[in-house]
């Protein structure tokens, strides 16, 4: 029996979660070239899931990919195509991993990324404030306390305060980076698997510092997720005082 739209429309993650489908096709591409390694599918089978992994990719880049609430999230997406293309070629990606530890890997890779691209334009920032520093090193301003004109200060001064904020802000998500570079892959569904699979071949393709230590917290850790949205909301109020 097909399930109900209604159902499909509730459950669905795939109108938010299909932004992660770079990490979710790097991921797969070095399990598959893991698994390989491994011994645990064929050279030419890796070789043949890594190609269409890269094809199904450039589809979607190129919006020529079809996206499906009965497909529910993009994990669903890409690993259907894959069988609809390969047949058992495709369906051997799953081996030795669970959609938990595959989920929490593309999680901690799009926060990776979305990390590194907050901290880019916190460093453009910064500079920009130095330049105008700079420019208007001469220009004196009115500072404030308990809402009141206090002293004179130069714009330099005022403008460089913000640089210090936003480094402060730099350095908290290099500290929250370190506890989201782990990878979680090997965990499975909670308890890890008994297939010979080699986590430090995936960790070092996919740019990992480690690996997780407990299979049980690997599969259900999202602190690192809580404690992006923190730095996030610190650099909010930083950038809100200065406008």
């Amino acid at each position: 029996t097909a399930t109900d739209k209604m159902v499909e429309q509730f459950t669905e993650s795939i109108s938010f979660d299909r932004r992660l489908w770079r990490h979710d096709i790097a991921g797969s591409v070095a399990h598959a070239q893991m698994l390989a390694e491994a011994g645990l599918v064929g050279d030419a089978e890796s070789k043949q899931i890594v190609t269409a992994l890269e094809q199904i990719g450039r589809e979607i880049e190129a919006e020529a990919f079809e996206f499906r609430t009965d497909r529910e999230d993009i994990h669903m997406h890409i690993e259907s195509v894959l069988i609809e293309r390969l047949g058992d070629a495709g369906r051997k990606l799953h081996t030795g991993r669970s959609r938990n530890d595959q989920v929490a890997t593309d999680l901690r890779l799009w926060t990776r990324d979305a990390i590194d691209q907050v901290d880019r334009l916190l460093v453009e920032l910064q500079r920009v404030l130095v330049n105008a520093a700079e420019r208007e090193r001469d220009v004196i301003l009115p500072g404030y306390t308990h809402m009141q004109r206090a002293q004179p200060v130069l714009a330099a001064h005022y403008f460089l305060a913000y640089v210090e904020k936003m480094e402060r802000d730099r350095q908290r998500l290099a500290d929250c980076r370190k506890r989201v570079n782990v990878l979680p892959l090997g965990a499975a569904a909670l308890a890890g698997t008994s297939l010979p699979i080699d986590r430090e071949s995936v960790r070092k393709k996919l740019g990992f510092d480690g690996v997780a230590a407990n299979s049980i917290d690997a599969s259900s850790d999202r602190d690192f997720a809580v404690e992006f949205v923190f730095c996030l909301t610190m650099i909010a109020e930083h950038l809100g005082g200065w406008a």
